[in-house]
């Protein structure tokens, strides 16, 4: 086993483990990350000796706290064909991970942000330790909540989901829980029990009734009544008005923070979330391929990524600047069908 590779795979007894192994870049998810997991997946699938496969990550930080934003923005700026390969083939891998026959157990014990979410959320075992930090950010550097966020975001209770896009608030362990985004919660001291267990060939829902524990009262619960009220507008317009409206601290804050959002990528949010509760889950990554393709020759992912993560001012210069300066159907071409380029899933 090379302990250099990016991911590494291990068979222990009845179980598969894919460890994602970049910890000092918080295990952000590569082209070779995703090229060589799918192979992996598909040899586990059609193996009798392998009962389940476990996905976790190298280090104590990060799960996976994306995709390799860097070398997006890189392949995107050279106009390199790269760029849209990489979404391409996640989405494919995303997408045989919701569909993946066997149990797929993903130790969610860190940061799980973006890319690291589409290779976790989809899967039959979500476990999810006090080290959890989970967000959907995307609408910061100028994208859209995707790896599956179409189809996860608007099944959350009530109009949680829209919340979580639009703001990208991060959640620990009990309201991810609450909020479908995981289903056990297990300290992290528990998690070589529970691996020992599954390689072992317990059935994973016998392993996780062992080692999981309550995780406490979710805070998203009680908000409930607050997100229900504002996010369940028909636009994102009407949601700020709301909030502006309410005038309270949370309010005033959750309007802010939206606004310093790219208003592109909010309006196509807004508008993906919606959309994606009525489409089953590989219509919404075929929706979501065609929004990438629209953003990758866009201009706020790239003003969004030098903001956050290169020259790291946390002063993006959106185009267009404000939501006011917006229609709704300003972003009605992101969602046109691509022809040929579409995305095709077996």
């Amino acid at each position: 086993m090379n302990e250099e590779a990016e991911v590494l795979f291990e068979r222990r007894g009845a179980a598969g483990f894919i460890t994602l192994n970049r910890p000092k870049a918080l295990n952000a998810l590569t082209l070779g990350m995703v090229r060589a997991i799918h192979p992996q997946l598909i040899a586990w699938a059609d193996d009798p000796k392998i009962h389940c496969v476990v996905v976790e990550a190298a280090g104590d930080k990060a799960f996976c706290a994306g995709g390799d934003i860097r070398a997006l923005y890189d392949w995107g700026r050279a106009g390199d064909p790269a760029a849209l390969d990489f979404w391409r083939e996640e989405y494919k891998l995303n997408t045989f991970i919701k569909r993946y026959r066997k149990p797929y157990v993903a130790l969610m014990d860190g940061i799980n942000m973006g890319g690291g979410v589409g290779v976790s959320v989809h899967g039959s075992h979500r476990v999810a330790t006090e080290k959890l930090t989970f967000a959907m950010p995307e609408t910061g550097i100028g994208l859209f909540p995707d790896v599956g966020g179409t189809y996860f975001l608007p099944r959350c209770p009530g109009d949680t989901g829209m919340y979580l896009g639009l703001t990208g608030t991060r959640l620990k362990a009990a309201d991810a829980i609450y909020a479908g985004i995981a289903d056990a919660y297990v300290p992290s001291v528990r998690l070589d029990t529970l691996k020992d267990r599954l390689a072992g060939g317990t059935d994973p829902r016998v392993a996780l009734r062992e080692v999981a524990e309550e995780e406490g009262a979710p805070p998203l619960a009680s908000m409930q009544k607050e997100i229900g009220a504002h996010f369940s507008k028909g636009s994102v317009a009407e949601i700020l008005s709301s909030l502006r409206a309410d005038g309270g601290e949370w309010a005033t804050k959750t309007a802010d923070t939206i606004e310093t959002k790219s208003p592109t990528s909010t309006l196509v949010a807004f508008r993906q979330i919606r959309e994606g509760a009525t489409r089953d889950f590989e219509d919404c990554m075929k929706l979501e391929y065609r929004l990438i393709e629209r953003f990758v020759k866009g201009h706020d992912f790239y003003e969004g990524v030098r903001a956050v993560v290169i020259d790291k001012d946390q002063a993006p210069k959106w185009k267009p600047a404000t939501l006011a300066e917006m229609q709704a159907g300003d972003v009605d071409e992101y969602f046109a069908p691509l022809g040929a380029r579409e995305l095709t899933l077996p």
